[in-house]
C-alpha cells in the first residue's frame, strides 16, 4: 500500500500535454536565474545621465539610469545580451505554457475536485505572468516601454472613483516623472516571488493528490523531468543566441512626448490591444462624472470578467450537476458504493468528444481571443488588403460576437458526430480492409472487435459539462 501511494504521487509524464506544466516550471526557473544576474547591472532609476557607452547613435543623449544601465548590460557586459534575452523569451514562453496548460486541463476535466486548487494556482499564475512581465517590458525606459506607460497612465485614470489617486502613487505629480520605474522594478519583483511561491504549492498539491491520467495513457516514465528541463533551458538558450528581441539600442530612450511608430505588445497583450481599438468610443455621464468606457471595458471588464469565469467554473459546475449526481440518466438513485466508484474515478480525465458543452465552451473562448488578438492588427490587415482601418475594424466588432456562437455550435456538432462514431466502432468492430467472400457469392469486409477499455458511454445531448 506505501508502496502504491509513493508511486501516485511521484511525477508522472504519460501523455504529451502533461509537458506544458513542466515547460513553465523550467521557464520560471530560467527567468528566476536570469533575472537574478540583471539585478546585478541593473539600477531602476531615472535619474539623468549623460550616455557615453560603446554605441555611438546614441553617445552623447540624456538618459536615464535605467536605460544606460540596461544598455551597459546589453553591449558591454560579456554575454548580457544572451542573459537579457533569454529573460525576455522565457517569459513569453512561461506565458504561453500556462495559456496551454489551462486549455489542456478545462478540455479534459482536471480541474474537478481534488484538483481545484492546482486550477485556481494557474488561473493565478496567467494574471501574475501577464503582469511581470508589463512591469518588466517598462524596467528598460526605452521608447517601446515609454509608449506602453501612455497606455498604463489611460487605464488607470478609467478607473472609477480611485484612478486619479492610483496614478499619483504610480507616477507622482508628473508624467512621466521620476517614480514609476522604481516602482514597477519592485512589483516586478514582488510578482515574481508570488509566482515562485505558488509553483512550490502547486508542486505539494500534485505530490498530495497525485496525478490525473487518461485511461489508454502509456506508462508512467520518472525520467521524463530531467529531459523536459533539459530541452527547456536549452531551447531558451537558443532562443536568446540566434533571435533577437528588445533592441533597446534601435529604439532609444523614452521621451513623454514621442511613441515608436508599429509598437506592438507582447503576444498575451494582444487581445487588449484589439480590444482598445474595435471598441466604440462610448462614454457615460453620472452627474458631473465621465467615465470612459472605450478604455475602461477592454482593458479592465473584459480582464475582469475572463479571469473571474476562469476561477469560478469548476464551482459553477459542480453546482449545476450537484442535482444530477445523486440519480443515474434513467433518474434511478445511486447506491453508496457507486457514487464512492465516481469519487475515485476523479483521475481519470475526459476525452474532450465526451464533453460536447465543455468542448464548445473552450472553443468559443479562443475563437473570441483569437479574434481580438487579429483586431490588435487592424492597420496591418488593412494595408495588405488595401481596405479602410474603418471597416476592418467595424468587421471585427461584429467578429467578436458572432464568431464564439458559431465556433460553440460547430464543435459541439463535431464532439457529436465523433460520440457516435466511436459507438458505432463499438457496436460492429474497427475496419481491417480484409476482404471475404461468402457462400452466396457476397463480398464483406471482416471487422476487428473494438477494445473495450471501458464502458462507452451514450451519446450526450451537449447537456453534460
Amino acid at each position: 500500500m506505501r508502496s502504491l501511494l509513493a508511486k501516485r504521487r511521484s511525477f508522472q509524464f504519460s501523455h504529451w500535454s502533461f509537458m506544458f506544466a513542466e515547460i513553465a516550471v523550467w521557464s520560471f526557473v530560467v527567468l528566476a536565474v536570469t533575472g537574478a544576474v540583471l539585478m546585478v547591472f541593473y539600477n531602476p532609476s531615472m535619474s539623468q545621465v549623460t550616455y557615453d557607452g560603446s554605441y555611438g547613435p546614441l553617445r552623447g543623449l540624456f538618459v536615464s539610469k535605467a536605460f544606460d544601465s540596461t544598455m551597459h548590460l546589453s553591449l558591454e557586459v560579456r554575454g548580457g545580451l544572451l542573459v537579457r534575452q533569454m529573460h525576455h523569451w522565457a517569459a513569453l514562453v512561461f506565458v504561453a505554457a500556462v495559456v496551454l496548460q489551462l486549455l489542456r486541463m478545462f478540455l479534459t476535466g482536471a480541474f474537478r475536485r481534488p484538483r481545484t486548487g492546482q486550477w485556481l494556482i494557474w488561473v493565478t499564475l496567467l494574471a501574475l505572468g501577464m503582469a511581470a512581465g508589463e512591469t518588466g517590458n517598462a524596467l528598460p525606459d526605452d521608447m517601446l516601454s515609454g509608449g506602453s506607460l501612455w497606455l498604463i497612465m489611460s487605464v488607470v485614470q478609467s478607473i472609477p472613483v480611485v484612478g486619479t489617486w492610483a496614478l499619483s502613487l504610480l507616477f507622482g505629480p508628473d508624467f512621466p516623472g521620476d517614480r514609476v520605474i522604481p516602482v514597477m522594478y519592485g512589483g516586478h519583483l514582488l510578482v515574481s516571488v508570488v509566482i515562485g511561491a505558488l509553483l512550490i504549492a502547486r508542486e505539494l498539491l500534485v505530490r498530495r493528490h497525485g496525478h490525473s491520467r487518461f485511461i489508454a495513457s502509456l506508462p508512467a516514465r520518472r525520467s521524463a523531468r530531467p529531459t523536459m528541463a533539459l530541452a527547456t533551458i536549452g531551447m531558451l538558450i537558443i532562443l536568446g543566441f540566434g533571435f533577437q528581441i528588445a533592441p533597446i539600442w534601435l529604439y532609444g530612450p523614452a521621451k513623454p512626448t514621442h511613441i515608436s511608430a508599429g509598437s506592438v505588445p507582447d503576444w498575451y497583450m494582444g487581445f487588449l490591444d484589439g480590444a482598445l481599438r474595435i471598441m466604440p468610443a462610448w462614454e457615460l455621464t453620472l452627474g458631473d462624472y465621465t467615465l470612459s468606457l472605450a478604455v475602461l471595458v477592454p482593458t479592465l471588464v473584459i480582464p475582469g470578467v475572463f479571469f473571474t469565469a476562469l476561477a469560478a467554473y469548476p464551482m459553477a459546475e459542480r453546482f449545476l450537476l450537484s442535482r444530477r449526481s445523486r440519480r443515474d440518466a434513467l433518474g434511478r438513485p445511486k447506491t453508496t458504493s457507486r457514487m464512492a466508484r465516481e469519487r475515485l474515478a476523479h483521475d481519470l480525465l475526459d476525452r474532450p468528444r465526451e464533453t460536447p458543452v465543455k468542448t464548445a465552451i473552450a472553443v468559443a473562448g479562443v475563437t473570441f481571443y483569437g479574434l481580438l488578438w487579429a483586431a490588435a492588427a487592424n492597420d496591418q490587415i488593412a494595408h495588405q488588403f488595401h481596405l479602410t482601418v474603418d471597416v476592418v475594424t467595424i468587421f471585427f466588432r461584429f467578429a467578436v460576437v458572432i464568431g464564439p456562437v458559431i465556433a460553440f455550435v460547430v464543435t459541439r456538432w463535431i464532439c457529436l458526430a465523433l460520440q457516435q462514431t466511436d459507438h458505432h466502432v463499438a457496436e460492429h468492430g474497427v475496419e481491417t480492409g480484409i476482404i471475404t467472400r461468402s457462400p452466396d457469392g457476397g463480398f464483406h469486409e471482416r471487422l476487428a472487435p473494438a477494445k473495450q477499455e471501458r464502458r462507452e458511454p451514450a451519446i450526450t445531448s451537449g447537456r453534460r459539462q
